[in-house]
């Protein structure tokens, strides 16, 4: 079987992860975050490449790139997930399964957060399990790029 691809795509000030925040965002860096991306993907059997831009049009030009090189793709948009629709607009154009990741749980902060235009792409969104959330949504990427295959008997 042909290894699967995925770009894991970090939006804006992910780079500062570990510093920038971190009673919100804890102590974990991007690094890491990668790191556990790329072992996870691993373990799974998946191609994994990690990419963080703090400009829009970097990230639209990324994810038109994945639609020709990639089987899935985990997104965390950043601030970009509420205000860039040329985000979303991009991520319309990429016909392949798309899981949108948040460290916190963008549901419980400020108003304007609440809103996440890559929401209205992605098959799957997961907030709030911090670094967690992208090993949950490798699982999940997964899970969609083999056709949403039934869960094993009991």
């Amino acid at each position: 079987m042909t290894e699967l691809r995925v770009l894991v795509l970090n939006g804006p000030n992910l780079n500062l992860l570990g510093i920038r925040q971190p009673e919100i965002y804890g102590r974990t860096t991007l690094a890491d975050i990668d790191r556990l991306c790329a072992d996870e993907g691993a373990r799974l059997g998946l191609s994994v490449t990690c990419r963080q831009s703090n400009h829009e049009g970097e990230m639209v030009e990324a994810i038109h790139a994945a639609r020709e090189t990639t089987d899935g793709l985990m997104i965390n948009a950043a601030a970009y997930s509420h205000s860039s629709i040329a985000i979303l607009d991009a991520l319309n154009a990429y016909e392949k399964p798309v899981v949108e990741v948040h460290l916190s749980n963008i549901h419980k902060r400020e108003g304007f957060r609440h809103t996440s235009h890559p929401s209205a792409r992605a098959e799957a969104v997961i907030c709030g399990l911090g670094p967690e959330g992208y090993r949950v949504g490798l699982h999940g990427l997964l899970w969609l790029m083999r056709g949403r295959p039934a869960p094993p008997a009991a």
